[in-house]
């Protein structure tokens, strides 16, 4: 579409840097609105100045930035899991700072979020962990189980480990993910979803490198019985002493395989189902509204962890099977076969019920928590 206002021409790619401030594709944004106004009135495929004036009388836009912004932000919920893509940030949040208030905001969000579902969390661990020794185990009777072995606190352990790593995580990934971008995008180069992809995947992966130690830990804390272990500490102490090193790494590999198609099918979900509301219900407003955002960070989540459960739950079992008395210690591929071979297909996927339960009320919280924190942090909303 070339633009012909009243006294010059310019390119799509001209006034798309004059209107963001960034090289976004002028057609995206007309894309949004093309099901229920077309700019471009007689189909000449021109767009003169009238049809350019009437067009934004009859639809004013006072912030496209802002709309971009309020979709490329809404990617980032904390569902207590680690392996989202991480977000980003414009130069100008960069420069002003915003960004680092976000990322603080997030994290705090976070943290409420993986507290107020940590008991459904540490269901979902015993469940793969002790799943294969009695397949009566279900929610009520996981939960009674919890309870009369350590009491109500119980359903909280390993939590503050889950917590803890928030921060560093966080760290690692967004800084390993500008890292990425760079190495993947030419200057001046718009980063595309494929590009977002294996940045995200490999971030995460970076970060996972990181942080995995704290991952085995929340394992054996939330597996073990009331007295096992003090605290973080004694956790670590006792792994170290007894297993050696390597003990804080098993389960590794699935954990980073199971990274590549859970960003992936998140990522490319949630751009199916934002794309979707734009084409079929965008009609008066582009804003799409709380609702959408939390269904679709939702379902793109849920089809996410299908993909990648079962990798999760070899790599749970494989952390805690030091702990289980008679226990094979086995790899990747024996722990997968004998899971098969004794529960079949449905073994792979233990625990993941409480696992899908925790997704609604994490992403409501998370969205709450971090919508008041920016607030209370003063980052800037237009």
């Amino acid at each position: 579409v070339e633009i012909k206002p009243p006294t010059y021409t310019c390119s799509v790619e001209a006034i798309d840097r004059k209107l963001l401030k960034q090289a976004f594709p002028l057609k995206h944004v007309f894309h949004i609105y093309h099901n229920y106004l077309l700019i471009d009135a007689d189909g000449t495929m021109t767009v003169d100045w009238n049809e350019w004036r009437d067009y934004f009388l009859f639809n004013p836009v006072t912030d496209i930035e802002e709309i971009i912004r309020f979709w490329k932000h809404s990617t980032g919920i904390d569902i207590g899991d680690s392996l989202t893509i991480p977000d980003e940030f414009t130069e100008d949040e960069k420069k002003s700072g915003q960004w680092w208030r976000q990322l603080l905001a997030g994290g705090i969000a976070g943290a409420v979020s993986r507290t107020s579902t940590a008991p459904l969390d540490r269901l979902k661990i015993m469940m793969q962990v002790h799943g294969s020794k009695s397949d009566k185990m279900n929610i009520f009777g996981g939960f009674r189980q919890m309870v009369k072995e350590g009491g109500i606190r119980s359903l909280w352990r390993g939590n503050g480990t889950n917590v803890i790593k928030i921060a560093p995580e966080t760290a690692v990934k967004f800084w390993a993910y500008e890292q990425y971008k760079k190495l993947l995008t030419e200057e001046g180069q718009q980063v595309g979803t494929f590009e977002r992809f294996i940045s995200g995947s490999m971030a995460g992966a970076t970060a996972q490198t990181f942080i995995y130690p704290m991952e085995v830990m929340k394992t054996r804390l939330a597996v073990g019985k009331t007295g096992q272990y003090s605290g973080i500490y004694d956790c670590a102490k006792k792994i170290l002493k007894h297993e050696g090193l390597g003990a804080f790494y098993k389960g590794y590999v699935p954990n980073l395989l199971g990274i590549i198609p859970y960003a992936g099918i998140d990522l490319a979900v949630y751009e199916l189902l934002k794309s979707y509301w734009l084409d079929n219900f965008a009609k008066d407003s582009v804003n799409p509204g709380v609702m959408v955002l939390l269904g679709c960070g939702a379902l793109s989540s849920t089809c996410g962890q299908l993909a990648s459960y079962p990798l999760a739950l070899v790599r749970t079992r494989m952390q805690a099977q030091a702990m289980l008395e008679g226990s094979p210690q086995l790899n990747m591929v024996g722990l997968f076969r004998r899971i098969i071979s004794k529960e079949g297909i449905p073994g792979l996927y233990r625990g993941i019920t409480p696992n899908f339960m925790k997704v609604l009320p994490a992403v409501g919280i998370s969205y709450v928590v971090y919508e008041n924190m920016k607030q209370t942090l003063g980052v800037t909303q237009k």
